[in-house]
This record gives C-alpha cells, structure tokens and sequence, in this order.
C-alpha cells in the first residue's frame, strides 16, 4: 500500500467503475500469464523494515516528518503513524556473500538515520510493538499526513460500522474498542521478497506459508501492548482484529477477513488475485487512464494499477505482488509474519532462515503441503504467535513437537540447503543459521528477553509503566551493539 492517493469522496459509480478495471486487470494477468510475459531469470529477494521513533523518555516520538527530511534518502518512507519509518533495501541476488553484505548495508543506512533523527530529538527502536505505547498514542492525531491514510481509515471504519474491538488474551487480558485503524501503527514488521517464476510462484507460496507459524515462533517479539502481556508476538491478533471490517454477523456469515492467512493452497498466482477480485470489495477505488490491454497489444508491459492497489488492501501474511521494472513486469512472494528487530543481525538471520527453507520445500519431490492440511498451518500461525518459541507445532512425518526441536531436527539443516541452493556462501549461512541454533537451544528470543526482564523488574516492586520504560532502555541500549538476542545479558 505504498500508493499516495488524492484526497477524495468515493461514489457508489467509483466504485462499480473500479470493479470493472480490476477484472479487466485479471484478465489481461491471465493473459500475461499464458503468453509467458514474465522476467524469470532473474530472482532477485528484497527487504523492508519498519522501526519506531521515540523521544527521550521511550514514548512514541510524532516526528517522521521532521526526521526524513534530515535523513533525506529516497530508500526511508513514512508509514502509517507519525512515529513510524519503513526502510527498503534494494533488491539483490541472493548469492555469494550477500547476506553478509545485506547486514552490513542496512547496518550502515539505520546508523546514518539515527543520527539524523538525533536532531529531531528522536531515536529509533526495532522492534515488533513498542512496550511503551499506551492507546492514547495511536488516534488519528498521530496519523501520518498522506492522505492515503485518511482515506483507508475512512473506508475501513464505513465498512465496518461500528468501533473496531480489539480483545487478545494471554497471561493478561486486553478488550478495548476503538474508532480508528491507528493500533495498527503499533505493528512494525519486516517483510522479506522473494521474486519468483510464474510457474513456479504456486510452490513457493505454499511453501511460505507451510512455514509462517514456525517464522513467528522463532522470531517473536511483541509481548507487550498498552501495558499489558499478551501474546510472544500481539502483532498478529491486533493487526487482524483492528482491520477487520466486518462486524460480528458477517464474521458469523462466514465472510473473510481482510487480514488473512487464506483457506487453500494454491496451484498458481491467478488463484490469489482472482480471491482478492471475488470476496473483498473495494476501500480506494482509485482508476488510472491506463487500458491494460491496449498496453499488451503494443508489446508494452502494463501496470495493472487498479488490481495491485486492490490487492494491497489485502492483507495476507504471505501476499502476492506484480510489479514492473525497467519495463519487464515480474512476480514477487512478499513474506509479512515477521517483527521488526531486535537487532539487524536477528532480522537478517530470520531473512535468511526464510529464504533458504522455503526454497529447499518449494523445490523438493513431494511437496510439505502434499502432506499437510491447510488448517494446521493455519494452526501453527496462531500456536506461534501465542506461545513464541515455546511453541508446539504440526509438521509431517513428526507430529506435533515443540517448535524448537523441529528446528534443529528438520528445518535448519534444510533451510542451510536452500541456502547453498541459491548459491549463498558457506560462511555467510553458517553464521546466520547459526544464531537461529542458538535462539533455539537457548530458549530466547526477542520476546523471552522483554518479558523475562519485566517479570524481574515488577519483583522488584517497580510498577509496570516503570518497568517497560526502563526494558525499552535496556533493549534499545543492545539492539545498536548487533548483538543477537540470545546473547544479552539481563537488564
């Protein structure tokens, strides 16, 4: 949804207009697709991570505005909340010493950043829900200018209704309702790119998301929001249930959410764009003067404007993506279970982990989701978000097993496969798979270390707010040495 959007009234006509460009859009991508339109030599992965501002005292900084300008990089954007930023790092081959090199990289652009954002009196924090944000941070007010924003807000609180209701239990209990998608800025993720073949893009999309319940175990890191502990990672309930248009008797009805793991495994990517065009309606029915097809009858490849912004409003965990560059339009897996942080070298480490495991699965004689039924990957989502890498989950020709032993036992040594599979170097896959190794045999994770350090501060009767104030100090202090998770000390 990286679209600017004009401010607009959206009419009953925008709407039945739009309708009709997004089908002419998914027949013209049928087109594409049989006609084998498509770059395939190139697969290229890419990375964006979005981070907090906040001042002095922990407390969201409302200062993105302020804080790009001194930046001044076209690779940073604004997101949803004026205490949000989102970095995009280039696309590459994932080859040789790349991941090394993707550290180093985006090492670099974050230090440059922080001291910039130094002059706007705000620093960043990594990390997948600031413990500090309290519900009076995220109302309109702290919305971001783009008027994109006000406009998705709008047409997401029309359709449903009624105040948005978030409610998540853990080992503490949150219910609150809210009349703005604003909680949603509180969710800072990492989303990691995979291009792809159209031929090939069915595999890989299974193959993600056969691994998303075990991606959100191991890297969870989001136990605390408005004060509360609730799941290892409350990001993803909060971002399902404050973008959920629907009130309760279309949930009842069965209509599907916006945010959305999916019911099927898939054969092709029509398949997902087709779904979005068949159960969600439209929130921006915005159209452009481009006729797609008059486009492909030139030899020109189209942008389908109308079917990629639709598709954005849709949220799934694993999303499909079409893009154009340089004229050659091409196809991308975009991986978004993942939490922002705690360090560049864990949000590298899980990157890697993704790319290596989901190409050894995608590309293997009998495919893991042969085996397995949608619902217990969907299952798994759920079971890692609650528990984190204490986690048990399903997987094939094992059973249910604690998240970690299926790790070290099965994924690993396929993902350091996958690895050498794309061609990444020895050294750089054994360093990165490495800190998943030890995430596993240690027990700890961005998230254990947060809520293992507050339970140590409320002993020593400090009172909660106190407590995360002083974490986030804490967690702030060692995500800047680059020091995996698993190895920092108690606060």
């Amino acid at each position: 949804m990286g679209r600017d959007v004009p401010a607009m009234i959206v009419s009953q006509q925008d709407r039945r207009a739009y309708r009709q460009k997004v089908r002419q859009c998914l027949d013209v991508l049928a087109r594409m697709l049989r006609e084998s339109r498509f770059e395939t030599e190139l697969r290229q992965v890419g990375l964006e991570i979005e981070l907090n501002l906040v001042d002095d005292e922990c407390l969201p900084a409302m200062t993105n505005t302020k804080v790009l300008e001194a930046i001044a990089d076209p690779s940073w954007a604004s997101e949803l909340g004026r205490f949000n930023l989102e970095i995009n790092v280039p696309p590459q081959q994932l080859t040789g010493d790349a991941l090394s090199d993707l550290e180093a990289a985006v090492l670099r652009k974050i230090e440059h950043a922080s001291d910039r954002a130094l002059t706007a009196g705000s620093r960043f924090v990594m990390i997948g829900i600031l413990p500090t944000v309290r519900q009076g941070d995220v109302t309109d007010e702290a919305m971001s200018a783009n008027p994109r924003y006000r406009l998705l807000n709008e047409q997401m609180i029309a359709a449903r209704g009624e105040d948005m209701c978030i409610c998540i239990d853990g080992p503490e209990r949150l219910l609150t309702h809210v009349g703005t998608i604003m909680p949603e800025a509180a969710c800072t993720s990492v989303q990691c790119h995979l291009q792809v073949s159209p031929e090939s893009f069915g595999n890989y999309w299974n193959a993600a998301q056969a691994v998303a319940g075990i991606q959100v175990a191991l890297a969870a890191n989001s136990p605390y929001l408005f004060g509360r502990e609730l799941w290892r990672e409350t990001r993803i309930p909060l971002f399902e249930q404050v973008t959920d248009t629907r009130p309760e008797e279309l949930k009842l009805q069965g209509v599907r959410p916006r945010v959305w793991f999916g019911e099927r495994w898939i054969t092709s990517v029509f398949d997902l764009f087709e779904e979005n065009l068949r159960y969600f309606p439209a929130l921006l029915p915005l159209r452009e003067d481009e006729d797609p097809e008059a486009a492909l009858d030139r030899g020109e490849a189209p942008q389908l404007a109308e079917l990629t912004l639709h598709n954005g409003t849709v949220y799934r965990w694993n999303r499909p993506v079409y893009a154009v560059v340089d004229g050659r339009p091409h196809l991308r897996v975009e991986n978004r279970v993942l939490p922002a942080g705690p360090t560049v070298a864990d949000v590298v480490a899980n990157a890697a982990f993704y790319y290596g495991v989901v190409r050894a699965l995608a590309e293997t004689e009998r495919p893991v989701w042969t085996r397995m039924s949608f619902a217990a990957a969907a299952d798994n989502l759920m079971e890692g978000a609650k528990h984190g890498i204490e986690a048990r989950v399903y997987w094939p020709g094992i059973g249910e097993a604690p998240v970690t032993e299926l790790l070290l036992r099965r994924l690993l040594p396929q993902a350091w496969e996958g690895l050498r599979q794309w061609g990444v170097s020895t050294s750089d896959a054994d360093r990165m798979l490495g800190i998943i190794e030890q995430r596993c045999l240690t027990g700890r994770s961005g998230a254990t270390w947060q809520v293992d350090t507050v339970h140590t501060l409320d002993g020593h009767h400090s009172d909660r707010r106190s407590a995360l104030t002083r974490m986030t100090h804490g967690y702030m202090a060692r995500m800047t040495t680059n020091t995996p998770a698993h190895e920092w000390p108690p606060l």
